[in-house]
């Protein structure tokens, strides 16, 4: 484990923490990866994972960004393989097998904006900023574009990409990249009363709603009203949904 990303556990939560606050948690490939691996083995020992960035900043994006590698640009697959690195690291999120909650305080840029839209809950403090800044950059962002594809609207996903502006979080909630704004005194509060609200369901609920999110916005409505159908069965026939009377 490296230092540039933190864990500890705390209970159920597993809490990683990017930890390069010299430079606003800016993430090297190397970080990604390491991301991917915690995210995708967090549901071996931890109910909830808390995703933050040390100091003032949650992540400035990529440590890449505007920056041109030595010698000739490489050949298109090649490129393709590296940057995988991001692609598998935003699949990751998705892929986990338990809630990933993301706290965002301080600036959300680039990779940072997409690995914040891609948490399954978003907390961000009110004075946290978000940005799009690639094609200021000369770097088209799809890369960005495939984590914000699922949960931002087609008008505000363009004209965050295209105005590279920076917006409050109040306007990054109503994009979709936010789930709630809370003072930034109160973030910490509001991150363990969410995680004791989300622990005080049984656990077969709390792995078919991340199932059932996970999977049904990639079908059409018939097929996602026939899965909520057969997993809410599945669910609740369990034991442990029971009322605690009745166990």
């Amino acid at each position: 484990m490296s230092s540039e990303i933190l864990t500890a556990r705390k209970g159920p939560v597993l809490e990683i923490t990017l930890n390069r606050p010299q430079i606003g948690n800016a993430a090297s490939d190397a970080m990604a990866v390491e991301l991917t691996k915690l995210l995708l083995g967090a549901a071996e020992s931890s109910e909830i994972v808390v995703l933050r960035g040390a100091g003032d900043d949650f992540c400035v994006g990529r440590e890449t960004m505007g920056k041109r590698p030595p010698g000739p640009p490489p050949e298109a697959f090649e490129l393709r393989r590296r940057n995988d690195v991001v692609f598998n690291c935003y699949g990751a999120f998705r892929r986990c097998e338990i809630p990933v909650i993301g706290v965002v305080h301080g600036r959300a840029f680039g990779f940072g904006c997409a690995i914040a839209a891609v948490c399954d809950i978003t907390l961000a403090a009110d004075t946290a900023k978000f940005q799009v800044p690639e094609m200021a950059h000369n770097i088209m962002p799809t890369m960005v574009m495939s984590a914000l594809v699922d949960r931002v609207p087609r008008k505000a996903m363009t004209y965050l990409v295209w105005s590279t502006a920076v917006i409050d979080p109040q306007r990054a909630r109503e994009a979709g990249i936010v789930s709630e704004v809370v003072p930034q005194a109160e973030l910490d509060r509001a991150v363990e009363a969410l995680c004791k609200q989300i622990m005080a369901a049984p656990r077969p609920a709390r792995v078919g709603c991340k199932d059932y999110a996970r999977a049904a916005l990639d079908m059409d409505v018939a097929g996602a009203i026939e899965f909520a159908r057969s997993i809410h069965a599945v669910i609740n026939s369990s034991s442990e949904m029971l009322p605690a009377g009745h166990k």
